[in-house]
């Protein structure tokens, strides 16, 4: 069957604008662990689809490259910090974090292994290549609650656009990412009052509410105006230095 642009559950399509004029061309389809993920070409947009289900595009990037610079804005005059980021997609977080020569150490983790073929030697190449070859970066194939769990560092943000947010999640097994556990994972691995940015297809008080018991502070979103539909949707919390256990 093929994928559909569109879902049902959403007034618009996450990460999308107005859809491209002619018929996709599937550009390469896999089949993992995860499921089916499709990059497809739609017009001058190139987009990824997961289950059949629209995940992003290439048409824009102002709520993923604000995901990385609202990080940066709250972290202060904190020299050179460090940012994970959750999901590499179509690049605009990890672009957005390789422009600016404040960030330190840039881990970028992504579970599909087919899309960070399309970046490292495939038809998404060229919108990464130079934030790839920046001596920062680093790509990490895996899972991300699964990493957050297993790896020993530290960071202080981290930038999260997984799936299309905690209300909406394509495969099953993301939902465990913004559970409690999750959170309180997320919340081991930043530094003493890092912060904390989640990107979102729909707004959610009871998500912002699940942050505030995870311990986070300073809990607030951000909207941000598409082209059409309700807004993209940014969820910033800070750690609670009072309340750090380690």
């Amino acid at each position: 069957m093929a994928p559909s642009a569109f879902s049902p559950h959403l007034p618009h399509p996450p990460h999308a604008a107005q859809a491209a004029p002619g018929e996709p061309v599937v550009l390469d389809r896999r089949e993992g662990p995860h499921g089916e993920v499709v990059l497809r070409r739609h017009g001058e947009l190139l987009q990824i689809i997961a289950n059949g289900c629209f995940l992003m595009d290439t048409s824009d990037g102002r709520s993923e490259r604000l995901l990385v610079t609202e990080a940066l804005a709250a972290l202060g005059d904190r020299p050179s910090p460090s940012v994970l980021i959750g999901g590499l997609g179509v690049g605009f977080s990890l672009n957005a974090a390789a422009a600016e020569p404040r960030w330190g150490r840039i881990t970028v983790v992504e579970r599909e292994e087919a899309i960070l073929g399309w970046h490292r030697d495939g038809p998404l190449t060229h919108l990464t290549a130079q934030a790839l070859a920046d001596p920062r970066t680093r790509l990490v194939h895996a899972d991300l609650l699964t990493h957050l769990r297993t790896t020993g560092e530290r960071y202080d943000a981290l930038c999260l656009d997984i799936d299309n947010g905690p209300d909406w999640t394509v495969t099953e097994d993301n939902d465990s990412l913004y559970s409690p556990a999750g959170l309180a994972a997320c919340r081991e691995r930043l530094t003493p009052s890092g912060v904390l940015v989640i990107w979102s297809a729909n707004p959610s008080t009871a998500f912002e509410s699940k942050l505030r018991d995870a311990g986070f502070v300073g809990v607030h979103t951000r909207e941000v105006p598409v082209d059409r539909g309700v807004p993209d949707v940014l969820f910033l919390a800070s750690h609670d230095l009072a309340n750090r256990s380690s």
